[in-house]
């Protein structure tokens, strides 16, 4: 292992190179600083952990998504146990092919001047002020940055090393089938099983994904009630029998960590899911990542440059951009957790009062500013 003084040295190491890690490279990049991103996979957006729906909002914040589009959403269904699925029109967005989405933007970073290394597992961080900002590589490399970004998402090793962790997840798991006819909508099932999150059908071309998440003391559910999903659908007629793929993972779902602070005496920033910036009600969190990775580039290339006041800046600009929409999902989600006291249930309105597509879900609430997630800012009637 090399040792301090052989430490490879960079201004800035980003730390995972998915949405937020990519743009937080490219940002801090574009502005002069020295970059090394390294990422435990092997390939970018590999293994797919994501349902793949992207606002119609992201447009606006991203090059155009280009070959790793898919296909256009237009309206969202959402079934409340055995009821009539209620519309909401004009709900607009893209299916996207996640893997090919993080490669492209792995590739701008790189065409930045961003260093990319993949399977390069992070296995220690140093937090003694006299080795502070060393991180060392599975492989043996030991990297001294000025400023650390932590982009490693919702088990952030960062996160950890900071004092900054998320305390409350959700398990996901989806499977990817075929999908019997075109189809430009999305459709969530909202059910008291599904304890503290919901299932979806995201349509993607000729397949679909189809999955769910539970609070974590719950996971062991996931399997059976995915496979009871699947069944209603294939007798349904909607999906076919044949599983092309599996995946899953873990959501933050209890609001914004961190998003600044250091490492022993290295500044540290938190970026995307590792910031617990993901939607604590719908799960949305690629746009947040992308805004928040960009943001944590920009003021960790400040830092380096000398500015004292970006680390306080960037936590005041997370906080205007997304801490009213995450607080708001936050107490609907805790809202309809508290109805499971003793063996009681939520009941269908207790279901709709915490989903976006309700207007009773925004009824205490302001208008949000946009670009707080997975389109779930604009106000749902």
């Amino acid at each position: 292992m090399r040792g301090v003084s052989e430490a490879v040295t960079t201004d800035i190491l980003v730390c995972g190179l998915g949405p937020a890690g990519a743009s937080a490279a490219a940002e801090a990049a574009k502005a002069g600083a020295r970059v090394l991103a390294v990422e435990r996979n092997a390939k970018p957006g590999l293994p797919v952990q994501c349902a793949e729906f992207v606002p119609m909002m992201i447009g606006g914040e991203l090059p155009p998504l280009g070959e790793a589009r898919v296909q256009g959403i237009d309206r969202m269904l959402t079934f409340v146990g055995g009821e009539r699925a209620d519309l909401t029109p004009d709900f607009q967005g893209h299916m996207i092919d996640r893997a090919r989405f993080d490669a492209d933007l792995v590739a701008l970073a790189e065409a930045a001047g961003a260093r990319c290394r993949f399977a390069s597992p992070v296995r220690s961080i140093s937090r003694s002020v006299s080795s502070s900002g060393i991180v060392h590589l599975a492989d043996g490399t030991a990297i001294r940055a000025k400023v650390i970004v932590g982009a490693d998402g919702p088990r952030s090793p960062v996160g950890k090393a900071m004092g900054a962790e998320n305390r409350e997840l959700v398990e996901t798991r989806q499977i990817t089938v075929d999908l019997l006819a075109p189809y430009s909508g999305t459709d969530i099932f909202l059910n008291p099983d599904i304890i503290g999150g919901y299932a979806w059908l995201f349509p993607k071309g000729d397949r679909c994904n189809i999955g769910l998440g539970v609070v974590a003391a719950e996971k062991y559910r996931l399997k059976p009630l995915l496979e009871d999903l699947h069944e209603r659908l294939v007798a349904e007629g909607r999906v076919g029998r044949a599983i092309h793929a599996h995946t899953g993972g873990a959501i933050p779902v209890g609001g914004i960590v961190g998003p600044a602070g250091r490492i022993g005496d290295c500044p540290t920033l938190l970026a995307g899911d590792a910031a617990g910036l993901t939607n604590p009600v719908t799960g949305a969190g690629i746009n947040a990542a992308v805004i928040s990775g960009r943001l944590a580039g920009e003021a960790a290339a400040a830092i380096v440059g000398g500015d004292a006041d970006a680390a306080g800046d960037y936590t005041d600009e997370i906080e205007a951009l997304f801490g009213r929409s995450l607080a708001l999902a936050r107490k609907r989600r805790r809202q309809v957790l508290e109805r499971y006291q003793g063996t009681a249930t939520p009941g269908a309105r207790d279901l709709k009062d915490g989903w976006i597509a309700y207007p009773q879900y925004w009824a205490d609430d302001e208008p949000l500013p946009g670009g707080s997630g997975n389109g779930e800012a604009r106000r749902t009637a």
